[in-house]
């Protein structure tokens, strides 16, 4: 399957992203956070701009407008990289590992 490289600006992060995979999708595998909320493209949460590189859309008409789609801002939950990506996310940061519970010591087991 191809893939298509993402970096993150200005984090400097990177990943690869399979096509017919969001971007969202692809940088959570990859263990990258990105601001996200409904995954649907209506909450806006998401929103970057695009500096270089192309997008598709899986649904008709996201949550942008004609304005911003042409001023090159994308919603990651719902756009897949047709190529090459370079975008702009400040809120964009690695997935910390969950930290394991801490438990009490209860003494010797049998």
């Amino acid at each position: 399957m191809a893939s298509h490289p993402v970096l993150i600006q200005p984090s400097g992060l990177r990943f690869d992203a399979p096509a017919g995979t969001s971007v969202l999708m692809a940088a959570q595998v990859a263990g990258i956070k990105l601001p996200s909320s409904c995954r649907n493209g209506t909450c806006r949460a998401c929103m970057c701009l695009m500096l270089e590189g192309s997008v598709a859309y899986g649904i008709e008409w996201p949550g942008l407008s004609r304005d911003e789609k042409e001023e090159g801002w994308i919603l990651p939950c719902v756009a897949q990289a047709t190529g090459a990506l370079e975008i702009q996310a400040p809120g964009a940061a690695p997935i910390e590992p969950a930290a394991a519970p801490v438990r009490p010591l209860t003494g010797a087991r049998r």
